[in-house]
Parts: C-alpha cells; sequence; structure tokens
C-alpha cells in the first residue's frame, strides 16, 4: 500500500519485445487488479482489444475487468494529473493505484523523476513498485549491448522472466545469472509459471517486505559474472547502528555529486534509537522517502547493509566516504560483498 490518501504509481517496463504488453494483458485480467487505471502510449500497441468494454472518450476506455485505459498523450505528469481530476469528479470509476507501462527504449528515470519531483504530483501520488520484464531467450545479450535494457533491470523492485517456454535451459540459466549480476536481490518471478500473484507483483514497495526474497540485500550469487561495460554491484554490510542525521548528509552528498553514476542504492539500516530497520531507495538523484519496517527480517541479523548498483564507481570510494563521515570504523572493512 502507498501512504494514506497517495496512489501509487506503478512503473511496468522492458526492453523491446520483452512482453511486457502479454503480461500487463494477462495481469488486468485478474479481478484484484479491477481497481486500476493504466497508462500507456496507444491502445492499438496494446493488446488488449479483447478486454475493451466501453470507450469512454478518444483517449480513455473502461475494461471489462473494471480497469480504466488511457493513453498518453504528451507528458506524464499532465496525464496523471488528467486522471486523478477525473477520479475526484467522479468521470470515471474509482481506483486505487496507477501502472504506466513505458517503451521499450525508455530510460526508467525520467518516469521516476515525474512522480517524485512534479510539484503538484508530490501531493497526490507516491512511486510505487517498478516492474521490469527480461526475455530469457534474448535478455543477456540485450543487457550486454543496450544501456536502456540495463537502466531497466538495475532499478527494478520486481523482475518477470518471460519466454521462458521458449528458451533452452542454458538460455534462462545464463538470463538469470546476468540479472542476479546485475540486480541480485529483487524478487524474480517467471511469467510462463501459474498463476502469477497480481496484486503482490504491483504493489506498492512496502508489499517487498512480505515477498520472499524483499528487503535481503544480498550480494550477487557467487561466478555470476556481469558483462555490461563498467558496471558493478556490491554490498557494504556494517554492524554498528547509524546515526541518522549523519547517514542522510552523507547519502545527499555522495548523490549530489556521483548520482549519475549510481544507477541504484538500496539498503537496510539499523539506525541509532530506532527499534526496528529503516529501508531507503534511490535512483541515481532520487531518493524515496524512507520506510520504516515494523520487524527485521532476520531477527538475528541486525546488521545495516547498503547495495549499490553502479557505473564505473568503484566500492571502495563509497567505502571510504562512509568512514570519512565516521558512519563506519577505520581499519579493515567490516563488509563488501562483490557482485563481479
Amino acid at each position: 500500500m502507498a501512504d494514506p490518501g497517495f496512489t501509487p504509481v506503478i512503473l511496468l517496463t522492458g526492453f523491446l519485445g520483452s512482453g511486457k504488453t502479454t503480461l500487463l494483458s494477462r495481469l488486468l485480467a485478474d479481478p484484484a487488479l479491477s481497481d486500476t487505471a493504466v497508462l500507456i502510449n496507444e491502445f492499438g500497441e496494446v493488446g488488449l482489444d479483447h478486454h475493451l468494454l466501453d470507450r469512454i472518450d478518444e483517449e480513455m476506455v473502461l475494461l471489462s475487468s473494471g480497469c480504466v485505459c488511457c493513453t498518453i498523450r504528451g507528458e506524464l505528469a499532465a496525464a496523471i494529473k488528467a486522471l486523478h481530476s477525473r477520479r475526484a469528479r467522479g468521470e470515471v470509476p474509482p481506483f486505487r493505484r496507477i501502472v504506466v507501462e513505458s517503451t521499450g527504449l525508455a530510460d526508467p528515470l525520467p518516469v521516476i523523476a515525474t512522480v517524485t519531483a512534479d510539484p503538484v504530483l508530490r501531493h497526490h501520488v507516491r512511486m510505487g513498485a517498478v516492474v521490469t520484464t527480461v526475455d530469457a531467450v534474448n535478455g543477456p545479450d540485450q543487457l550486454a549491448r543496450q544501456p536502456e535494457s540495463v537502466a531497466q533491470a538495475a532499478v527494478a523492485d520486481r523482475l518477470v522472466l518471460t519466454k521462458t517456454d521458449l528458451a533452452t535451459p542454458a538460455q534462462e540459466a545464463a538470463a538469470v545469472a546476468a540479472l542476479r549480476a546485475l540486480n541480485p536481490d529483487a524478487p524474480l518471478v517467471r511469467a510462463a509459471d501459474a498463476p502469477l500473484d497480481a496484486a503482490a507483483l504491483l504493489g506498492g514497495r512496502q508489499a517487498l517486505t512480505t515477498m520472499s526474497e524483499g528487503f535481503r540485500c544480498i550480494p550477487a550469487p557467487a561466478g555470476a559474472e556481469n558483462h555490461t561495460a563498467g558496471v558493478s554491484t556490491f554490498a557494504l554490510v556494517f554492524e554498528a547502528s547509524i546515526d541518522w542525521t549523519r547517514f542522510g548528509l552523507w547519502l545527499t552528498m555522495l548523490l549530489h555529486r556521483h548520482g549519475s553514476a549510481v544507477l541504484r542504492v538500496k539498503g537496510l539500516l539499523n539506525v541509532a534509537g530506532a527499534n526496528t530497520p529503516v529501508a531507503i531507495h534511490g535512483v541515481q538523484q532520487l531518493v524515496h522517502v524512507p520506510t520504516h519496517l515494523p520487524a527485521w527480517p532476520d531477527p538475528a541479523d541486525r546488521s545495516s547493509r547498503l547495495v549499490f548498483i553502479t557505473r564505473g564507481l568503484d566500492a571502495g570510494l563509497i567505502e571510504r566516504s562512509l568512514r570519512a563521515f565516521g558512519l563506519m570504523p577505520a581499519g579493515a572493512p567490516e563488509g563488501v560483498e562483490q557482485g563481479q
């Protein structure tokens, strides 16, 4: 769930031909998502015709599942504002979430920035999960060659591996290894598996705490290799509790200086004075509102862990900066886990 009174915006992204449309059509047929609004580029590009029930106007239709489906004409911010206003006036059925399907060549950052930074939207919506589809057959090659594919997979809160029914076991294993080297802790589901839990897949970030791999912040598996030039995944682990003010200053300065090189930072923090962990998410210079979790995933392990996915940014530099701010003690590192 999003914060009370705020509508979560879920981004569905993935490279060209990775199966976003097929997945979206399948998810919207689930009654659990009947209170969903969908923003897409063109109806004709999205195979939802068999779900169409009623056309409200030239930009909006009501699907048989109860979902509202709209085309994006112009800026995303304007489309979300218009949708929100029409809901307030009772011109469209009530909805609890908005799903935005991006184009296959889109960098996800502008969508996230729109939701997070727009001065009007920030009073009505919150960024929910980023769900990224990856083709099991072509995904490894796309991750090695296409910067957009790397960005889409790196920022994902959930990864959906598609076309596993067409892939050989070796191709599927290669795709999983490439994704785990790039984004080691995002829950990964296979679209060919049935049934898919639509509500959990498109749930807000807090729903991650109830999923099997949520907030573990694990490093990439041993032996996994990241073939995308300049991209590395690593985790910094430390036992001492963290001064929240000092940490916030450090993170702000780090992202101000190196934000373009930080594809993603995700952390589970033991904050001094707090009984439960604080989860943080950042994409380049954008940091989402920290979340106070109700309990530690593993009560026996209360160490803080930061996972970084970076392009051309050395783990040692980040570790040294943490020490300079007194967030990690001097001397031998308490934990640096490399994903390469």
